[in-house]
């Protein structure tokens, strides 16, 4: 077995969390034992074999094949784990593999046959001589030898556990797709679930990573008289949802203190039966990883009806203060800003103001009076119009007309302009830290949103819509009829742009649906979604819905209507909080020279020596950059867009840099490969 070196350790002492310096590990064989290279999510190496003088020296070492794609619009987020020179990862359909991380050669492979939305990672854990994988499927907890890939019998239910709280009368969406927190014997996770009143109340779950018991809860949704119950309008606790950490936490090892980025409070965008703040929705909680007790929390978004919720996971950063070094915790947001705190107390380390909101025109709605808006903008935050063609501008100024431009606004029945858009600022990708240089790399998005409310009225049903415009050629268990073809999984096969295609455009028998309104369209989409005759009753109050969908302003070609650049990566200097370089980041491959930069997911890995590894754009490349001020040093094709963060190890003395090119998210193609890069390989990507 190879002598082998733990980031984990390394990157919070770089950090100042404690660990052994560079110099003092063998840099011949370090893991990548950790999502995002530790638990402090700082998406650091300390490995140098790769520089700037001999990077554009990269090429391919292997390519490994994981698996069938998932439909039409496949995807694969999965960013690898690397230990003691095996590298585990998973398909677009959730097989989990083990790979000889020189090679790519396979070791073995478990299919767990089971659903879910793709998984951005895994975890490990250890004790003495056992070794374990973990990863999430939909609502299910896997356990599984790292040694042969068969399943940990008592672990939970042979090998799983199911995260489904119980709900008594109550149905929706709940999900796992980012990897929790490892924390001695604990498996630290949050959720995602649904943006509607169908929503689970969220919460902060640990559970044994020996038996899969649950250790301990945090509900981030207080009950009656707990903390944070006073932001929450009398008798809404009883049927508030959302508030869920679905993006990512981190933890600092010393101190034993968990990092949690919350989201929105549902339903999203109309917020009159959640009157109040809404704690401890659109907040960065501090937990001890121990107990689940909370320690400290700061809330960035009051009663959001934006779906400002917190995008991505927190970073482990440290900085000057008044001559000394501080231990601090930074994180992105939507909106385009950085808050950075204290670890500690929770006190700000950059100046935050209060922002006028403006009031609203829907029925009981009470927006907050103000908004708690950092210094640090890694965002432009005024919509500014394309000027990129005269056409390409009158597009976009017939279609704003009449729209609510102004920032704050809130929703209405009608359309406002959000920007950044739902997806801009911070994404989940995250961002990494420099210990060298104490700054954070961080890629963002920066355009514009549509945001229409229509209202639902009385009555209304997905069933009754789908059932009146589409049931009696396809049936109502969309299994098809002789009259049409089935409809299951459609949506996951075709993707939504393509369902909403042939429904308005029609096509052979079917004819176009062009007369259906927008609370019509989702009604039929929502129950081919989630086809459920029995709970989905009709209407008893008329309710107010997001029907533009989660759609960002486009011109005439498909780019963003806003100038620009539209996609950039950035350093921050976390002292002083100013921005030390902006480039514009990836390009449209309909416009490959254009350099205005792309919408981007994924994050950035930083190395000692001073590169900064990333895909994350939809041109497929996978590029380093010049971390002291941007520029660009090398790029590769992939065989589709690595929308994920790459991992970064090394093996006998030979650094490798690994991504999942899953494609499929911002249009095709799509992939289920991995590839690795090495000096001196030659083979090609394409």
């Amino acid at each position: 077995m190879r002598i082998f070196a733990s980031l984990t350790t390394l990157a919070c002492l770089l950090a100042g969390c404690g660990g052994k310096v560079d110099d003092e590990i063998d840099l011949r064989n370090v893991d990548w034992a950790v999502y995002l290279g530790d638990s402090g999510r700082q998406h650091y190496t300390p490995l140098k074999q790769i520089n700037k003088e001999n990077v554009k020296q990269l090429g391919v070492a292997w390519r490994y094949n994981s698996g069938e794609l998932r439909g039409t619009n496949s995807t694969m987020y999965t960013s690898p784990l690397v230990l003691d020179g095996v590298l585990y990862g998973l398909s677009p359909k959730l097989v989990a593999f083990a790979l000889d991380a020189t090679t790519g050669q396979e070791v073995w492979r478990h299919d767990p046959d089971v659903g879910g939305a793709a998984q951005r990672g895994l975890m490990y854990w250890h004790s003495g001589n056992e070794r374990r994988i973990f990863f999430t499927a939909a609502n299910e907890l896997i356990a599984l030898n790292a040694a042969d890939g068969t399943p940990v019998t008592d672990f939970g239910d042979n090998g799983r556990v199911n995260l489904q709280p119980e709900r008594p009368g109550g149905r929706g969406y709940l999900g796992v797709t980012v990897p929790g927190v490892v924390y001695e014997n604990q498996l630290i996770l949050g959720f995602s679930t649904t943006e509607d009143e169908n929503a689970f109340p969220g919460s902060i779950r640990a559970f044994s990573a020996l038996d899969g018991h649950l250790v301990w809860q945090f509900d981030t949704i207080p009950k009656p008289g707990d903390e944070g119950a006073e932001t929450w309008a009398e008798g809404s606790l009883a049927r508030a949802g959302g508030a869920n950490v679905w993006t990512g936490m981190a933890l600092d090892e010393d101190r034993g203190i968990l990092f949690a980025p919350t989201g929105s409070a549902t339903p999203d965008f109309y917020g009159a039966d959640r009157l109040g703040d809404n704690l401890f929705a659109n907040s960065l909680l501090a937990i001890d990883a121990r107990t689940g007790e909370l320690i400290w929390h700061f809330q960035m978004f009051r009663h959001d009806l934006w779906d400002r919720d917190n995008p991505s996971p927190p970073t482990l950063v440290r900085l000057e203060r008044n001559g000394r070094l501080v231990d601090a915790v930074a994180l992105g947001t939507k909106s385009g800003h950085l808050y950075v705190f204290d670890r500690e107390t929770g006190e700000s380390m950059h100046p935050i103001f209060e922002v006028e909101t403006l009031p609203s025109t829907m029925p009981g709605e009470i927006p907050a009076p103000t908004q708690p808006v950092s210094s640090i903008a890694f965002s432009r935050q005024a919509f500014e119009i394309t000027n990129r063609t005269p056409e390409a501008r009158a597009h976009v100024e017939k279609q704003i007309k009449g729209w609510d431009l102004r920032a704050w606004a809130p929703p209405k029945l009608g359309t406002v302009l959000i920007y950044p858009w739902y997806d801009g600022g911070a994404e989940w990708g995250g961002s990494a830290f420099d210990p060298a240089t104490n700054r954070l790399i961080l890629n963002a998005n920066d355009t514009a949103g549509i945001l229409t409310l229509s209202e639902v009225p009385i009555g209304f049903s997905n069933a009754g819509t789908y059932g009146q415009h589409c049931g009696a050629c396809h049936g109502m268990d969309l299994a098809g009829t002789d009259q049409g073809p089935s409809l299951t999984d459609s949506i996951e096969r075709l993707g939504y742009a393509k369902v909403v295609e042939r429904i308005k455009e029609g096509g052979g028998r079917m004819p176009a649906y062009t007369y259906l309104d927008d609370v019509e369209l989702r009604g039929v989409l929502g129950y081919m979604n989630e086809p459920d005759q029995e709970n989905d009753q009709p209407s008893t109050e008329v309710r107010y819905i997001l029907s533009s969908g989660y759609v960002n302003l486009k011109d005439h070609e498909g780019l963003p209507g806003n100038s620009g650049p539209w996609g950039t990566l950035n350093a921050i200097d976390m002292s002083s909080g100013e921005i030390v370089w902006k480039v514009p980041f990836g390009n449209y491959p309909s416009q490959p020279d254009l350099g205005w930069g792309a919408l981007n997911y994924g994050g950035p890995v930083v190395s000692a020596s001073g590169l900064i590894f990333i895909a994350a754009t939809p041109d497929k490349m996978f590029s380093v950059y010049d971390s002291e001020d941007g520029g660009l040093l090398w790029q590769h094709a992939l065989p589709a867009a690595g929308f994920t963060t790459p991992a970064v190890y090394s093996v006998d003395g030979e650094q490798y840099v690994v991504v999942a090119a899953g494609g499929g998210r911002l249009g095709p193609p799509s992939s289920a490969e991995y590839v690795a890069f090495k000096l001196g390989a030659e083979l090609s990507a394409e």
